[in-house]
């Protein structure tokens, strides 16, 4: 246990704040860029985002909410953090995307330090999020439509999603939509009966070729757990490392970091974790876009086009992982 948190110390502290946006060589081809529409796209319902602060330590939230033009209400979404990324910085293009796309979105931070209360994280980061819905039903917020519910978290973030999704109806959350645990860890401390997700959620699991911190155990685990819902409303999606130009696109560990000072934010984020989570509450909340985050279509497996028009390498998604 000792050397799982060492690891996950070691690795957020000092090794994110070495990964920086490489430049392109100009006679390599260049990865793609952001789709203008469809899910992972541009096309943005508001030009601005409202980020507020609540709280301080193991306590502590965010809540960030659309803006130019400001909605009365918007679907209601949970980042849960990946170990020791406490400050929002370490998402924040993957979270402005989701709040420009028209949803309200909940950050909580569930540790007050690197090794402190670790048995605890999962149960915090609930009471978190009860405490940032009750903030949001008060004063000059939109308000959540708890009835278009998702979350979505990474490494042990990812694992506290499924956990949190289990729980929720037994803790007075609202019961999620949809979920993505990506890249996940199940949390340290009391297991949780994952056959309690409900049987109407859906779930993309989603785990990197690369990943050499949490590897692919914890989201197979997840997977088969959740025995109550159906294949037909699930999928084990695994991202493909693709070094055919430059940058590399990289399916490790950190793909789904977004700070713009030190992350590369590129295909990894547009055409999987973006595009998927993205078209996932797009089918929960709406009835649309399923071919883009369900049933192994081409859709679903694609992953844009490097400037001299060869495709990247694609999503490899299956229910028998």
């Amino acid at each position: 246990m000792k050397k799982q948190i060492l690891v996950f110390f070691v690795t957020f502290l000092f090794v994110i704040p070495l990964i920086g946006s490489v430049s392109a060589r100009t006679d390599e081809p260049t990865p793609p860029d952001q789709p203008t529409s469809g899910p992972g796209g541009s096309d943005y319902l508001h030009d601005g985002v409202k980020e507020s602060r609540y709280k301080w330590g193991a306590h502590q939230y965010w809540i960030f909410e659309p803006d130019s033009p400001k909605p009365e209400s918007a679907p209601l979404i949970v980042f849960n953090h990946g170990w020791s990324s406490f400050y929002p910085i370490s998402y924040i293009e993957w979270i402005n995307h989701l709040v420009k796309k028209g949803n309200i979105v909940i950050y909580p931070r569930y540790q007050l330090g690197f090794l402190i209360g670790y048995k605890q994280f999962n149960s915090k980061a609930i009471q978190v999020v009860k405490d940032a819905i009750q903030e949001l039903q008060h004063g000059d917020h939109v308000r959540p439509q708890l009835d278009k519910f998702a979350i979505v978290g990474h490494s042990l973030g990812g694992g506290i999603t499924a956990y949190m999704a289990a729980q929720a109806l037994d803790v007075g959350l609202p019961i999620p939509k949809a979920i993505m645990p990506v890249q996940p860890m199940i949390p340290f401390g009391p297991e949780v009966d994952l056959s309690k997700i409900s049987s109407e959620t859906l779930m993309v699991v989603v785990v990197g070729q690369n990943d050499t911190v949490v590897g692919d155990k914890s989201g197979k685990t997840i997977f088969y757990n959740s025995v109550q819902i159906p294949f037909s409303q699930k999928d084990f999606v695994i991202q493909i490392t693709d070094t055919y130009g430059e940058p590399d696109l990289v399916a490790g560990h950190l793909a789904p970091l977004c700070n713009p000072y030190f992350d590369k934010i590129d295909a990894m984020d547009y055409y999987s974790t973006w595009k998927l989570f993205d078209a996932l509450t797009d089918y929960a909340f709406y009835g649309i876009n399923r071919d883009f985050c369900l049933g192994n279509t081409s859709q679903q497996q694609y992953m844009g086009l490097w400037s001299d028009g060869t495709p990247v390498k694609e999503l490899i998604v299956t229910d028998a992982p």
